[in-house]
């Protein structure tokens, strides 16, 4: 069977013109003088948005390195590209989202490679229906199951990891409890709805959806014993499987929402996942204004509202604690009983990005103290060497830095000359490839994880376009 972590170990190449022969996707590394597009031909895309193609073109004119305009025309588009598989089920839309060289749809992954399409839905009819098939996809697999993290396309294929000892059923494709993956849900439907303005979304499979996610966080705060979930996997790797039984270490009941796995699909030292948790308020306030303005369930409104409020109090209590160097920062993860870890992990949420997605100020004096501690080797997965600095995380392990945490530092930047230092490291550590990766070694950029990762790649572009609409279009031709 394989995984990300197998994906991780066999995705390592030294690139040098290596060409993965039958790999939808996957391109060869190409001359740094000779831009070519590495975009499938026109014919063999899954999906081609009218709107996007106008933005790509608006944009590449805009800038005046050829490199940097190659990697942003291959990397905003390659979602539609290459992973989306866009269809109808039961008389709606219905969009099945691969997350690149993993044949499988992960909540948070799915939601984050559409994302920044979203403003342009209201301009390509067929993007903002495929946008909806991502939204009612998501509801159903909800509804499979609300502990799961992965999904196939259809309950007919192989349950990759049915060896898991935890409720595996048809459909699945990984069953790891993580927050994030509830939370981007709740994140798309309800941005998808300000943009466009559809409400159909909201119909009586999503409100039930809704509220298992809701029964879900209850469950987890496990104020009422340890909850229905638990996971053990047979495997070397410590991280992907969770002690005691499956239950992870214990946590004292003070209104926090456990956890058990990372956005990185690695296990939690500690349940308490501060920024999902963060996310958690964000959302639960989210589904409590579709309450009240959509839906018209004003009692379930207030359940999402009290909830999230308590959420909150708990993280200002347990959460944010002082540190010997930086002051009051937030903890990366806690457990109630007073034991917190400080670090950060590069995949979103994360502490860094937690502007990026409304859950912080960026301003605010106790992220901005946070930040610092996270973008520094204060923090033990920050990692520095000749090619680059950035955060990374023991999902891939020692010294690989991935360029997602690179591009959230330009994402929550205030600071042109260091959004110049990020675009310009991306820049320069695509090995050629003309696309991000998962992860690229601190010394070598051609030492890297994933050669099709979708997410990263629509990520970077998402950045760029943030920043041609910004007017910082001197900010990124002076890179180089």
């Amino acid at each position: 069977m394989t995984n990300r972590r197998d994906f991780i170990k066999k995705g390592t190449l030294a690139v040098g013109g290596l060409t993965l022969a039958g790999t939808s996707g996957v391109f060869a590394s190409v001359s740094t003088k000779a831009y070519v597009s590495n975009r499938p031909s026109a014919g063999a895309r899954n999906f081609t948005s009218t709107a996007v193609e106008k933005t790509i073109a608006a944009t590449k004119a805009k800038l005046k390195d050829p490199k940097l305009s190659w990697m942003f025309e291959n990397c905003f588009p390659n979602t539609l590209d290459t992973t989306v598989e866009f269809g109808s089920k039961n008389g709606k839309p219905d969009t099945f989202v691969i997350t690149g060289d993993i044949h499988a749809m992960w909540l948070r992954d799915s939601t984050a490679q559409v994302w920044p399409y979203l403003p342009l839905a209201n301009d390509d009819k067929e993007l903002q229906t495929l946008l909806a098939g991502v939204v009612n996809r998501q509801t159903q697999c909800v509804l499979l199951d609300r502990y799961a993290n992965a999904f196939n396309k259809t309950k007919e294929e192989e349950v990759h990891w049915m060896s898991d000892l935890t409720d595996m059923k048809p459909g699945l494709h990984e069953r790891k409890w993580e927050i994030d993956s509830l939370c981007y849900t709740v994140r798309l439907a309800y941005n998808y709805w300000l943009t466009t303005g559809d409400e159909s979304i909201f119909d009586a499979d999503w409100q039930q959806a809704a509220a298992l996610i809701v029964k879900t966080f209850k469950e987890q705060q496990r104020k009422d014993g340890l909850g229905p979930y638990k996971f053990q996997r047979e495997t070397p790797q410590q991280l992907d499987t969770v002690s005691n039984h499956g239950y992870g270490r214990p946590l004292k009941p003070v209104g926090l929402i456990n956890s058990s796995f990372r956005p990185s699909d690695d296990a939690a030292t500690y349940g308490f996942l501060i920024p999902s948790n963060l996310f958690a308020v964000s959302s639960l306030n989210q589904l409590a204004e579709i309450s009240t303005k959509v839906t018209g369930d004003k009692t379930f409104a207030k359940e999402c509202t009290d909830l999230a409020n308590e959420v909150n109090a708990a993280i200002k209590k347990y959460a944010i604690v002082e540190h010997l160097k930086y002051g009051k920062v937030y903890a990366f993860e806690a457990d109630g009983f007073g034991n917190t870890t400080f670090m950060d992990d590069a995949n979103v949420p994360s502490l860094l990005a937690l502007p990026y997605l409304g859950c912080v100020d960026k301003k605010d004096k106790i992220y901005q103290n946070t930040r610092s501690l996270v973008w520094s080797e204060d923090n033990p997965y920050f990692f520095k060497g000749k090619a680059a600095e950035g955060i990374g995380g023991p999902h891939v392990g020692y010294d690989m830095v991935w360029p997602m945490s690179i591009i959230m530092r330009a994402m929550t930047s205030s600071d042109d000359k260091e959004i110049a230092w990020c675009i310009t490291t991306l820049r320069n550590t695509d090995a050629d490839t003309g696309f991000m990766h998962e992860t690229f070694h601190k010394d070598d950029p051609k030492n890297f994880t994933r050669s099709w990762f979708a997410w990263a790649n629509t990520l970077f572009g998402e950045l760029v376009l943030k920043l041609v609409n910004e007017g910082k279009e001197d900010l990124l031709n002076s890179v180089g």
